[in-house]
């Protein structure tokens, strides 16, 4: 499964001895110009510009002014053209498409690869006309930088600006601007000024300042490569210089791990996750997290394909690679879900804010329902919110009710499932979206945020759980109003959108426990779940444990206690010494749950349970969110104020699974010695350490003087 042994797809990848293009046409080149050498950075450069504009004769003077045709190649498509009765264009050397030579415009993107003296370089041919912006998205979106062509007869488009603003959309912030066809004005320098200003003017307003604006005549190679006397008044760079100054991307080898699922196979005794490493490493032995939902496991192994002898087999894959891994546990993996490291997983929620072109004829307002693509992900989302619509031609902010077609806004989309991700800004590779409606491709953008819904941005310069400022106290009462007037999966996502690190979930596999995993399963929350196994669980508790996994996809980690004590306590006081007194009942409680909640807690930002207030008068005071001093963590109830028959409505409604015991009579479920079914007239807790007072229901794991 593993398809290269290489960490630099793109230079592993290169045909060193032909350009290609994206359809029908390969130009063979001279060896000694395109061999890709691995100490030479990689620069990928998008030329976008209004048609007729002069892209594709630039870049077929590119090829002709770097040597980069094999001698012949030029006459025989001088030849070409004349067999067409044409005359000779250097765009002929890119148009790949039969449809593009006969209407004389570039309808795909061409992907070309030659040198200068200190960079190679990839140049992506995009369209510049009207009805082909998707095609000059795609191009752009693959680009470290950009040549933006102007045509010195025409000036400044529309067309120019929307290319200009896409660039700023795309965020790519390396940006030459190209004045061609400078003859044709008599190389006048005051007419290249005036483009000069208006195109910077233009581009300053987007944040995005020309590393150089250069007159040339592609036609007849003025300033391509060479300065001319007709243009000898320009002090700057020719285009081939200013190629050699534009930066190459940071490699996707130094980000972190994302890689999204493409599809999970099973093979003989072991389940296959495949997928791309769109950047950092994976190897055997890591640690990584499964976004949505937050499950985890370790690399088992990199399967390799045909098997190779045990001193080849893979241990390790990098960016760009395609890989088959195997994980040290079974769990419910998905496409569409992103495997990162434990430490920094991707982003993930139900609602996603982008900043997006528009390309449909019908304008995109408030309710639109679309189907929403990150990597190998896709969902259902309605449009919430719309900020900022821009018609890119003119830079005019319009009412932010809709953004009309090749215009440009923020959105806000509800999806109907969690997806995984980063903003752009974190790692292009996963910050990248698509737009579909109707069954097509109708906008795309990039990602400014991953949240919960209902989770709304802190004020700005307010503290976070986990940073300094405000203490976990002074914060919790701060913020109790806003939990009190949330449903539970909104105080859920609430919770995890305020903490800064690790939140865990304690679950017992009460009612309550699985009404709450699933709110966090469905909103693919980044929660850990742990159980504490005592040891002495009902049979029946074993089974839903196991039932459980199954139903939400996810590993539940145990925490046992500790072997050395659990023996000291049974020589103590004897396998059921519990009984004897309370204080032996409380020494039991200890060894086995409250010293391993402690451990399951450590690092811990926050803790979620599923007390309700109306279990016992003990509860009814503990309160909704409050703060746990001892551990110096907020603790959270999200299901404090529901009442047990709203529970089991709830987990009836969504088909979850729930304990056995509860048709028996068993209420409130722990440890089988310490657990009877209640009498009729009972309260909830009576069959919870039925011998000792009603006052003293409790294990110690929700002691408030802790």
């Amino acid at each position: 499964m593993l398809s290269s042994d290489c960490g630099r797809p793109d230079i592993c990848n290169a045909k060193p001895h032909r350009f290609e293009l994206e359809n029908a046409m390969n130009i063979l080149v001279s060896p000694q110009t395109a061999i890709a050498l691995p100490q030479r950075p990689l620069v990928r450069i998008v030329i976008v510009g209004h048609v007729d504009h002069g892209k594709s004769t630039l870049i077929g003077r590119l090829l002709h002014e770097t040597g980069s045709l094999p001698d012949g190649k030029l006459d025989s498509l001088k030849a070409v053209s004349a067999r067409r009765g044409m005359p000779f264009e250097w765009s002929f050397l890119l148009d790949s498409l039969q449809t593009e030579r006969d209407q004389g415009i570039t309808i795909d993107t061409s992907q070309i690869r030659f040198r200068t003296p200190s960079r190679d370089i990839l140049l992506i041919d995009a369209p510049g006309h009207a009805e082909f912006l998707r095609n000059m998205i795609t191009g752009a979106a693959q680009a470290d930088a950009a040549i933006l062509i102007v045509d010195a007869t025409e000036g400044v488009r529309d067309q120019t600006r929307r290319h200009g603003y896409l660039l700023h959309l795309l965020g790519v912030r390396q940006v030459a601007v190209v004045v061609n066809k400078m003859d044709r004005v008599d190389h006048d320098a005051g007419r290249f000024h005036d483009i000069e200003r208006e195109i910077s003017g233009y581009l300053n307003g987007l944040g995005v300042t020309p590393a150089a604006v250069i007159p040339i005549s592609a036609r007849h190679g003025d300033g391509v490569a060479r300065r001319s006397p007709d243009i000898a008044w320009h002090e700057g760079p020719t285009v081939l210089e200013a190629l050699d100054q534009f930066s190459p991307a940071r490699h996707p080898l130094d980000l972190t791990l994302r890689m999204p699922v493409q599809a999970v196979y099973k093979f003989d005794e072991r389940r296959i996750i495949a997928g791309r490493v769109e950047s950092g490493r994976i190897a055997v032995g890591d640690e990584v997290r499964i976004m949505p939902g937050a499950k985890f496991a370790v690399v088992k192994s990199i399967e390799a394909w045909p098997v190779p002898n045990e001193a080849r087999t893979p241990s390790e894959a990098g960016a760009g690679q395609s890989v088959g891994i195997t994980l040290d546990r079974e769990l419910f993996i998905e496409r569409g879900n992103v495997l990162s490291p434990a430490s920094a997983p991707a982003s993930a929620g139900r609602s996603i804010r982008a900043r997006v072109f528009w390309l449909d004829q019908a304008p995109l307002a408030v309710g639109t329902p679309l189907v929403v693509r990150l990597g190998t992900a896709e969902t259902r989302g309605i449009v919430s919110a719309i900020d900022k619509a821009v018609d890119p031609g003119h830079l005019a902010p319009q009412a932010a009710t809709t953004i009309g077609q090749n215009h440009v806004g923020e959105i806000e989309v509800s999806l109907a499932q969690a997806l995984a991700g980063d903003p752009q800004a974190v790692n292009p590779f996963t910050g990248r979206i698509v737009l579909e409606l109707d069954g097509r491709i109708a906008g795309g953008g990039l990602v400014l945020a991953i949240r919960s819904p209902e989770a709304s941005q802190p004020q700005h310069g307010a503290a976070r759980f986990g940073q300094a400022g405000e203490s976990v106290a002074a914060r919790v009462a701060n913020l109790a109003p806003r939990f009190a007037a949330l449903p539970p999966a909104g105080r859920l996502a609430l919770l995890r959108d305020e903490i800064d690190g690790r939140i865990v979930f304690t679950t017992s596999f009460g009612i309550e426990d699985q009404a709450i995993l699933h709110m966090i399963n469905d909103r693919g929350l980044d929660i850990d779940v742990v159980t504490l196994d005592t040891g002495r669980l009902f049979p029946e508790t074993y089974e839903l444990w196991a039932q459980t996994e199954r139903r939400f996809g996810r590993r539940i980690r145990a925490i046992y206690p500790r072997h050395d004590e659990l023996e000291r306590l049974v020589e103590r006081q004897g396998i059921n010494g519990f009984y004897a007194s309370r204080d032996a009942r409380m020494a039991c409680c200890l060894v086995r749950k409250v010293e391993p909640l402690d451990r399951a807690l450590n690092g811990a930002r926050a803790w979620i349970v599923g007390l309700r207030a109306d279990q016992s008068a003990n509860r009814r005071d503990m309160g909704l969110i409050t703060a746990d001093a001892k551990r110096n963590l907020a603790k959270l109830s999200p299901l404090f104020d529901w009442t047990r028959d709203k529970v089991a409505d709830f987990v009836s409604a969504h088909g979850v699974p729930i304990n056995s015991l509860h048709a028996k009579g068993f209420v409130s479920i722990g440890c089988a010695p310490c657990t009877r079914a209640l009498q009729p007239g009972e309260p909830e807790r009576a069959g919870r350490w039925w011998w000792e007072d009603e006052t003293k229901k409790e294990c110690g794991l929700h002691d408030r003087a802790r």
